[in-house]
């Protein structure tokens, strides 16, 4: 390996990150602002998650078949597609008629996030694979590190896109906030168009269509017990806290957005602990199904006690403040360990595949999630999503149970190397 070429991979990788920072930062920014907007114009909960239902729909589909796309047409065409497609979500978004019904309202949101959804997981993938393409060979040390750079600040900027989404929405208002994203995320796309060198992660081979599912049954396993780990985030995380956040608690915009920020920014912050936060709590051999069961099950106490807590009165400000302080901390431990395990059950020539349907699942429980905050939340109250959110836990726990109990591959490097 020569000068020049990690040069050369230097500046990619430094390319495609910021190109990837941009997006994130967008992508954190138009949630919020969808939500607060739409909720401060009355919308109910069930129809603020409508809003969403097209994104993470679409995310499932961009997951299962976003892979195989970039192996024959390349990874560059992926990212920018991604780029391009959130850009276009922004400015239909700010063509939106106040003047139109609420159902003609929805359906065209429904379609603009559609678009936001492909777009996501689009520049996600290409992102992340396209680290492994610029490393040069040989050059293992360099790609832990930067894999693990790029995974360790994602949850972090798409916090500070919240925050974002609260402050552009009080200054410019929401037209105004979509006009101003798209521009941004317009220079980041003209400042790496034509930087990034053609070709880059095309397969030598035609992949096979039929490559796409997974048949090892630990894969489909973790990926079921993945779906409603996710779920059980979302399905308060969503729709249910903002909304509580400002109806219930008359948090301004600026408060809502900087809480949700703050959550996601400790939540990547913990992410890059968790190999040693793991080694301390005697993992040095390996995590297993076992591993995965006993954090899940840790997990379930806490929004159960949440919703206790607010049922006989607790203050819910400081409460969901503590709570949510654990929860982050928990969370990011279950995801990481599923996120190592997806690995060590993947042989090389099938990890791509694996992790490919793995991240359908992941969007499949995003989609439940979204769709269930809003009915919960809508019916019976912020209490009845942590319910449900303990609910879906156990279900998470109940699918551990199939996974393998033992496995011999090392936890240090591919724990932060898979982090969702």
């Amino acid at each position: 390996m020569n000068d020049p070429q990690m040069r050369s991979a230097v500046r990619n990788y430094a390319l495609v990150t910021g190109a990837y920072w941009g997006f994130t930062l967008t992508d954190g920014a138009l949630r919020m602002l969808v939500l607060l907007h739409f909720d401060r114009l009355g919308y109910s909960a069930v129809e603020i998650a409508f809003l969403f239902l097209f994104y993470e729909f679409f995310g499932i589909v961009t997951n299962l078949f976003g892979g195989w796309i970039a192996a024959r047409s390349g990874l560059k065409v992926t990212l920018y597609g991604g780029l391009l497609l959130q850009i276009g979500a922004l400015l239909m978004l700010a063509a939106l008629d106040p003047t139109w019904s609420r159902l003609l309202s929805v359906c065209y949101v429904m379609s603009a996030q559609a678009l936001s959804g492909i777009a996501k997981d689009l520049t996600k993938m290409s992102a992340k694979t396209a680290i492994k393409v610029v490393v040069p060979d040989g050059a293992e040390g360099a790609l832990f590190k930067w894999v693990s750079r790029l995974t360790g600040s994602k949850n972090a900027l798409k916090g500070a896109g919240f925050f974002l989404g609260g402050a552009l929405l009080t200054t410019l208002g929401f037209k105004g906030s979509l006009f101003a994203m798209s521009a941004g995320l317009l220079l980041v796309l003209v400042g790496t168009v034509v930087a990034l060198p053609s070709g880059m992660g095309k397969a030598k081979s035609k992949i096979k269509f039929s490559s796409l599912f997974s048949k090892s049954s630990a894969v489909n396993w973790l990926s079921a017990a993945r779906l409603f780990l996710f779920a059980s985030r979302d399905v308060w995380f969503v729709v249910g806290l903002p909304v509580f956040l400002a109806s219930t608690l008359h948090w301004s915009f600026w408060q809502v957005g900087a809480f949700c920020a703050a959550w996601f920014i400790g939540y990547g912050f913990v992410q890059a602990m968790v190999p040693e936060i793991l080694r301390q709590a005697g993992a040095r051999q390996g995590v297993t199904g076992d591993t995965a069961r006993r954090w899940v099950f840790a997990l379930v106490a806490i929004p159960l006690f949440l919703a206790l807590a607010l049922q006989v009165g607790a203050n819910p400000a400081a409460t969901l403040m503590i709570g949510l302080a654990v929860f982050m901390v928990v969370f990011a431990i279950n995801s990481a360990v599923h996120s190592y395990l997806i690995l060590a059950y993947s042989g090389d020539d099938e990890v791509a595949v694996n992790v490919g349907f793995y991240y359908m699942a992941n969007a499949g429980g995003r989609l439940l999630g979204t769709l269930l905050s809003g009915l919960v939340f809508e019916f019976y109250g912020f209490v009845g999503c942590l319910l449900a959110s303990g609910i879906l836990l156990v279900a998470a726990g109940v699918l551990s149970f199939k996974l393998p109990r033992t496995q011999g591959i090392e936890l240090t490097v591919k724990l932060k190397e898979a982090d969702a």
